[in-house]
C-alpha cells in the first residue's frame, strides 16, 4: 500500500494535468487541421501548378494524376474543417491520416535519404497527433462530445 506522500505525488500531478486534456485535444485539432488546410489552400490557389506537380513530381499509386490532385486537395480542405469543430473527429483524423500517408508515399522517390530525411519529420509528428485523436477522441470541447452527451440524455 502506498503511503500518503507517494499517493499525493502520483495523484496530484495526474489530477492537475487531467484538467488540461480537453484544451490539449483542441490544440492538436487546430494545429494539425491548420497544417493540412494551408497545404490545401496552396494547391487550390495555384491549381495549374498543383496539376503539374501531380503529373510530374508526386507519384500517387493507383490513381491518375488529376484524380489524385482533386482528392488530395479535397482531403486537405475538408477534413481540417471537421477537426476544427470536432465533428466526426475520429473519422476526420483517419481521413487526414490517409492523406498524410499518401503524401509521404507519393514523394518518397524525391528524397534520396528516404524516410529518414528531415522533411518527413513533420509528417511523423502529424501522424502521431492524429493517432492520438483517433484513439482518444476530440475531448469535451467538440461537437462530437455535445452530440454524445445530448443523445445520452434522450435515452
Amino acid at each position: 500500500m502506498l503511503d500518503k506522500a507517494t499517493a499525493w505525488l502520483i495523484n496530484h500531478p495526474a489530477n492537475l494535468l487531467n484538467g488540461f486534456q480537453d484544451v490539449f485535444a483542441l490544440a492538436i485539432r487546430l494545429y494539425v487541421g491548420w497544417q493540412f488546410f494551408k497545404a490545401g489552400q496552396l494547391k487550390i490557389n495555384s491549381w495549374s501548378n498543383t496539376l503539374q506537380q501531380f503529373q510530374f513530381d508526386f507519384q500517387v499509386p493507383l490513381l491518375p494524376p488529376y484524380l489524385a490532385a482533386v482528392l488530395g486537395t479535397f482531403g486537405e480542405l475538408f477534413f481540417p474543417l471537421l477537426l476544427w469543430v470536432g465533428l466526426t473527429t475520429r473519422l476526420a483524423s483517419i481521413g487526414l491520416q490517409f492523406v498524410n500517408v499518401v503524401a509521404v508515399i507519393s514523394v518518397l522517390y524525391l528524397f534520396p535519404n528516404g524516410l529518414s530525411d528531415p522533411a518527413f519529420g513533420d509528417h511523423y509528428l502529424w501522424g502521431l497527433m492524429m493517432l492520438g485523436l483517433t484513439f482518444y477522441g476530440p475531448g469535451r470541447l467538440s461537437i462530437d462530445f455535445l452530440l454524445i452527451r445530448r443523445r445520452q440524455r434522450v435515452f
